[in-house]
């Protein structure tokens, strides 16, 4: 269509530098710089360095796999450095993306933890870590617009309609999380097999 021929912008649609799947060795060091420089939540960082920074996938694969990973139990970022690692390098690069991912922190969150255990009273400590809690929900909300880039741009109204559906039942109505799924799911998967049915039609 016409917009899809617009001028190359930051949202590749077809990753530009794949010459083959990374090495385990590369996926422990980008998951292990995705952690430590993940203040305000690693996801923020994992979207940049995949989709942007290494061209990994594309921006609508990186949407897709992490729907699957937040609807599976467990911490979404954690299922995707798992599901992420896998798709590349099997089981062996499953492991090395999560271990990459959580080693660092651990050991980090250990000695502060130790730390925060004997100084965790301290006033100016504590108005320091509600400042960082600010930051870390503006870090959240910009990493969402960027996700939802793709979908602005191709327009689904259905789409759209079906996130401001989930939105309003969890955020607004405060609906139980599982009964939005278990109506969400289902209707999501219909609606993509029925439009992808039309366009291949």
């Amino acid at each position: 269509m016409s917009t899809d021929s617009a001028p190359a912008a930051q949202e590749p649609d077809v990753p530009a530098s794949r010459t083959g799947p990374p090495g385990l060795a590369a996926l422990f060091l980008a998951f292990a710089r995705m952690s430590l420089a993940g203040f305000g939540g690693v996801l923020v960082f994992a979207r940049h360095a995949i989709v942007d920074q290494h061209r990994w996938m594309t921006a609508d694969e990186f949407n897709e796999t992490f729907a699957l990973c937040h609807f599976l139990p467990g911490p979404n970022i954690v299922n995707l450095s798992m599901v992420f690692g896998s798709r590349l390098r099997g089981i062996a690069g499953g492991v090395a993306a999560f271990t990459g991912l959580l080693l660092p922190p651990t050991l980090i969150m250990t000695v502060l933890a130790i730390i925060y255990a004997r100084f965790g009273d301290v006033e100016v400590l504590r108005r320091s870590l509600a400042g960082i809690s600010c930051a870390a929900v503006g870090l959240l909300i910009a990493v969402v617009f960027r996700m939802m880039t793709p979908l602005l741009k191709r327009m689904d109204v259905v789409v759209l309609v079906l996130m401001l559906g989930v939105f309003t039942a969890i955020g607004v109505l405060r609906l139980p999380l599982q009964a939005v799924l278990l109506v969400a799911i289902p209707l999501s998967i219909g609606v993509t097999y029925l439009m992808r049915r039309k366009v291949a039609a």
